[in-house]
């Protein structure tokens, strides 16, 4: 699968420089490296061998386009964008029954996109995070973001969240439930705007730390 996705860009590699060539074959090696972990988060999530491949293709389609230069960390990037379509799939058959899911999680955040790309960008995020807090309890949404979002294995999301591995699954199982709900929790403003600010700041860095800490601060409290 992964020869097949990167055939439609060997003619343009070999007409450019030295330079363009090692950078091409950077990003080549960076998905080749991160494939097999994009193709579980697709299956994971899709339950669908198919469905999964064609996620894991877009997501090559959309690396390749990419401006790289400004991505710090390939992993959490190509992660974060599989996840993301991934969802939307599973959200786009939902849409045949419901209409107040909304979108989910957007591509990772780009520095070099125009400011109305951008502003575009915040407002799934925002829209993705508003349903989580009024569909999920603190927990289910720090263990829901973790494990869909990122990646994270259950015992990490437990030693994150103190709390069994067994229960960070159970979790997650909830959380996609409740999802699905029609339920409404009220939502505070300040908490809103916080986890949206801390979510597009650790998918555009990969640095993670500031959302483990303030999920598990919601779970604690």
């Amino acid at each position: 699968m992964t020869m097949n996705l990167l055939e439609s860009h060997t003619d343009h590699t070999e007409q450019t420089g030295d330079r363009s060539i090692r950078r091409w074959d950077g990003a080549v090696s960076a998905f080749v490296s991160a494939a097999p972990r994009l193709f579980a988060i697709g299956l994971r999530v899709l339950q669908d061998v198919g469905e999964a491949e064609d996620v894991v293709q877009e997501t090559w389609l959309r690396w390749a386009r990419a401006d790289r230069s400004v991505v710090v960390s390939p992993p959490a990037f190509l992660a974060l964008t599989t996840t993301r379509l991934a969802i939307n799939v599973v959200q786009s058959a939902r849409r045949r029954h419901e209409t107040s899911a909304g979108p989910w999680l957007p591509e990772t955040t780009d520095r070099a996109v125009s400011p109305g790309t951008a502003a575009e960008r915040h407002e799934a995020v925002d829209t993705a995070i508003r349903l989580l807090l009024e569909r999920l309890t603190p927990a289910e949404r720090a263990a829901y973001l973790l494990r869909m979002a990122f990646d994270y294995p259950y015992r990490q999301i437990s030693e994150i969240l103190h709390l069994s591995e067994d229960h960070a699954r159970q979790l997650v199982r909830r959380a996609r439930g409740h999802l699905a709900t029609e339920r409404c929790r009220p939502v505070s403003t300040t908490a809103h705007r916080r986890l949206v600010q801390t979510f597009l700041a650790a998918a555009q860095t990969g640095d993670l730390a500031e959302l483990e800490e303030l999920l598990a601060a919601g779970v604690a409290r």
